[in-house]
């Protein structure tokens, strides 16, 4: 750890007013911006940018080559997998340019959610708490907390224990395989943790 209690790697660029947070490792060629927040223990591989105004919490993984634009919020204990793209504006259009901070989407990523390499995120939905969203999935509408989404575009394909392993339900209740918490099922879309 450096004297800031966090590490840059020589070749990252954190500019001026960037806030980051006690553990953090920040990698090769990455660049922060002016105004973004990240929380401590978060980890940002090879490649990742982080815009203005953005905000991280703690213990996030952010991996390779991913950027992260203004109006996108990522909540504790968030992963986002190699190469995976946010947006952050509904109609671009380059002979119109739309980059100022109201014309951007807010995204939230809610605790625990894991994002599968390559999907891609339309600006302005929201991720719920241990959501789990596929590899090249491209997510249009809001996901429900516990959700497992996959497909172009994303449908909930089944549900994820907090752990990550699929759940398997035997009619409205479900126990994960791995670490035994329980699981109720309220509703079409709606799954909550009892246990």
């Amino acid at each position: 750890m450096s004297e800031k209690d966090y590490f840059v790697h020589e070749t990252a660029c954190v500019d001026a007013g960037a806030k980051i947070g006690r553990g953090t490792k920040v990698w090769h060629f990455c660049h922060i911006m002016p105004g973004a927040e990240i929380g401590e223990n978060c980890n940002l591989g090879q490649n990742v940018f982080v815009a203005r105004k953005v905000k991280i919490g703690n213990n996030v993984k952010i991996q390779n080559n991913v950027s992260v634009y203004e109006g996108v919020i990522l909540e504790d204990d968030v992963f986002c997998g190699p190469s995976m793209v946010f947006t952050n504006v509904k109609t671009p259009r380059a002979a119109y340019p739309r980059n100022t901070s109201s014309d951007y989407a807010r995204t939230l990523v809610k605790r625990g959610a894991s994002i599968g390499a390559n999907a891609t995120i339309v600006c302005g939905v929201t991720i719920g708490e241990w959501a789990f969203v596929a590899a090249g999935a491209v997510v249009t509408k809001d996901v429900p907390p516990y959700a497992l989404v996959a497909g172009v575009p994303a449908r909930i394909a089944g549900w994820a224990c907090e752990c990550g392993i699929p759940l398997k339900f035997a009619g409205n209740t479900a126990t994960c395989s791995e670490c035994g918490k329980k699981y109720e099922k309220r509703g079409e879309a709606t799954v909550e943790r009892i246990a």
